[in-house]
């Protein structure tokens, strides 16, 4: 073989991977950009309303003392913005990550370090921004629901499992449960890793189940049956009764369901996207139906209460006892009665009110009257429960995140004009139904009374979420439309600069 040859065999080098740069304006999607600019009007207006609004009365609805037309400016955001645009910026952070990871994978550049490096930025951002501007700042957020991401796209079980093992033992030290959260959001993207990556399979007695069904049913029916007993068994503690009722069976049917519709591999993060946020807003309904049906367990606590004093006593005609009887009975009397249990109940709710209403009334304080080192403190001081709490909601941003990217890596937002027709039926059906659910929830509740089990607002909370995303991809699909129309309604038009 002469050398000519030997170098033929060779394999060709990979090639030059090309430089960071900034895109070309003929580089630049742009029914993505005009979708950004409608969602960005849309979050100007349901935040305008919180820059004047305690954040502690985010979950109360309207304002019971909103008249007029700050009552209908109000109510029309609540119910036909809110929740509708948030969700298409996630969209769009999704949109965006499916574009920067193919046009990575293009040039031959490496993407996971690079986009690493872009969550810190964002997330370093996000806490300034909170701390020093704004606490309804979401960018946080997202930086948390870039890592989930991450770890369902790419992450390896054994990091994810020390993660686990290392949050939940940082969880036990004082004062830092916040860090169970954080270990329970990284558990949960990595399971649904394992789905979307169809990692592995329990393959016993004809049985084919992909090991994501099989852990996320055997949870579920864990939490089914935990309910069912917490229900039955007197004395136990009403608080878990209700998650667990609704999470089990919830759980069940998903596993089943993924089980069912595993393949075909190219849908599946289509499917695990929409999956993710009905989970949640399933939830949140089912939770509020459940919370509006049964009774309070004060009214409850106190019922038993009465009934225990009414009872003859016995204790001054009760025979001695055996040793053995003596100890069950000494045993027994360590249980709280029914009267401490009542007392115990109303000692943590106006615990809880009282706490309630400090921070309400410290917020306005701050806000209105205190310095600006007072309100950088206070936002300070909310920054770790902020935190924690994106650990829960970044779990239904990646699944926002993920339909993004199906967007993009379907070629539905590559090339809008030949997807016409998706984007028709998205505004006609999208819509209606997104925006109808939302008006049912409005029937229901408009404004809630912390501490209020009965008036219907979790049952409204929880169809809200569920319509926001027909909603959400009913508004995607109504721009993109109009984008493309050459009819008079038609008045979006995009200009570029000449290269």
């Amino acid at each position: 073989m002469n050398a000519a040859q030997a170098a033929a065999d060779q394999p060709a080098p990979p090639p030059e991977a090309k430089p960071f740069s900034p895109v070309a304006d003929r580089q630049r999607i742009v029914a993505l950009d005009v979708v950004r600019g409608f969602a960005l009007l849309g979050i100007f207006l349901m935040n305008i309303e919180w820059f004047n609004r305690p954040i502690n009365t985010m979950g109360e609805g309207l304002p019971r003392d909103a008249t007029g037309l700050d009552w209908l400016a109000g109510w029309f955001i609540a119910y036909f913005v809110a929740g509708k645009f948030w969700t298409i910026f996630s969209l769009l952070f999704g949109m965006g990550f499916a574009v920067m990871l193919v046009r990575a994978e293009q040039a031959g550049r490496p993407f996971v370090k690079v986009y690493l490096r872009r969550i810190l930025a964002l997330a370093t951002f996000g806490a300034a921004h909170f701390i020093f501007l704004w606490d309804g700042d979401i960018l946080f957020s997202y930086a948390a629901g870039a890592l989930g991401l991450l770890i369902v796209l790419y992450g390896k079980p054994k990091w994810i499992l020390l993660a686990v093992a290392v949050f939940i033992g940082l969880g036990f030290i004082p004062d830092a449960g916040a860090f169970f959260a954080v270990a329970s959001g990284i558990a949960i993207t990595g399971l649904l890793g394992l789905y979307l990556r169809g990692q592995g399979k329990l393959r016993w007695k004809g049985l084919d189940m992909p090991w994501f069904s099989v852990i996320v049913m055997a949870i579920g029916l864990v939490m089914s049956i935990a309910g069912g007993v917490l229900w039955l068994i007197p004395d136990t503690p009403p608080e878990p009764r209700g998650p667990f009722s609704v999470f089990g069976p919830l759980l069940v049917l998903t596993g089943w369901l993924s089980w069912k519709y595993h393949q075909p591999e190219s849908l599946r993060s289509l499917r695990m996207s929409v999956a993710i946020y009905l989970f949640g807003g399933m939830a949140m309904t089912l939770g509020g139906v459940l919370q509006y049906l049964t009774p309070d367990p004060l009214t409850v606590a106190e019922a038993a209460a009465a009934a225990a004093a009414k009872a003859p006593a016995v204790a001054a005609s009760t025979p001695a006892l055996a040793p053995s009887a003596a100890a069950s009975s000494a045993q027994a009397s360590k249980k709280k009665t029914p009267q401490q249990r009542v007392d115990e109940i109303r000692a943590e709710r106006k615990k809880r009110d009282e706490e309630r209403a400090h921070d309400k009334a410290e917020e306005i304080r701050v806000f209105t009257t205190g310095r600006y080192a007072d309100a950088v403190d206070l936002r300070a001081r909310h920054f770790p429960d902020k935190a924690a709490g994106d650990a829960g909601f970044a779990v239904v941003l990646v699944g926002m995140f993920l339909l993004g990217a199906w967007f993009v890596r379907s070629g539905v937002m590559n090339d809008t004009e030949r997807h016409l027709p998706l984007f028709r039926k998205l505004a006609m059906w999208g819509l209606p139904v997104g925006i109808g659910i939302s008006l049912v929830a409005a029937s229901i509740a408009v404004s809630h009374t912390p501490g209020d089990r009965h008036d219907g607002w979790g049952i409204a909370r929880g169809l809200l979420m569920v319509g926001a995303l027909p909603a959400c991809l009913g508004y995607v699909g109504l721009v993109v439309t109009l984008l493309h129309s050459r009819g008079s309604p038609s008045r979006i038009r995009v200009t570029t600069r000449p290269t």
